[in-house]
């Protein structure tokens, strides 16, 4: 977890005013409220976290964009990789996920962004098998990708998933199509990303 958030930190350091606005592979997510979302966890108290929770109607997903999108008005581009910086170490985990739900959030996340920017970051391979290997059909339901009939070959690390036509791509390609993410083209052979 260190590693990745140091990493992604050291990368949005580097990232240009516009980039900080620029579309993510999170839909209706710019850069900024991708962090925003990442950092939410390190800013939000319980009690406000229950009643942004409350005004969605208990729905997690609204209130995450809610959230995200509200914080990214407030919080500068260096607000928020000031954040990221000082909870390098944070042990947040998420409810029901634990680490290995922590180490998820962040690499999807992260994902979401370089390859929505079109930069070359590769995740090590085996920190994205770590989340792949660690995933539970309640994960795979939560995203709704369609996985029925596929069976997904990473090319990069030793894992497949499901029985079926052959899906190949790197691990962190096959990550982001679980995760139901449009994927730039020619990123993984045998299908269209969804």
């Amino acid at each position: 977890m260190i590693a990745e958030r140091t990493e992604q930190a050291d990368l949005l350091a580097g990232l240009r005013p516009d980039q900080w606005d620029a579309p993510t592979l999170c839909e209706g997510w710019r850069v900024r409220e991708v962090v925003a979302h990442l950092t939410m966890p390190f800013r939000a108290s319980l009690g406000r976290t229950m009643l942004d929770l409350a005004k969605a109607r208990g729905d997690f997903n609204r209130m995450a964009d809610t959230t995200a999108r509200h914080d990214a008005l407030q919080l500068s581009a260096a607000d928020l990789l000031a954040c990221m910086r000082q909870n390098i170490d944070h042990r947040w985990k998420p409810p029901g996920g634990g680490t290995h739900g922590a180490l998820a959030h962040q690499v999807i996340h992260g994902l979401d962004v370089t390859v929505g920017l079109g930069l070359d970051r590769r995740v090590p391979p085996e920190r994205v098998a770590l989340v792949l290997t660690g995933m539970k059909p309640r994960n795979i339901k939560f995203f709704g990708t369609e996985l029925d009939g596929l069976q997904l070959q990473a090319t990069d690390v030793n894992w497949t998933h499901g029985t079926g036509t052959p899906v190949r791509g790197s691990a962190q390609d096959l990550l982001l199509f679980v995760c139901g993410r449009r994927l730039p083209p020619g990123r993984l052979s045998g299908t269209e990303s969804p």
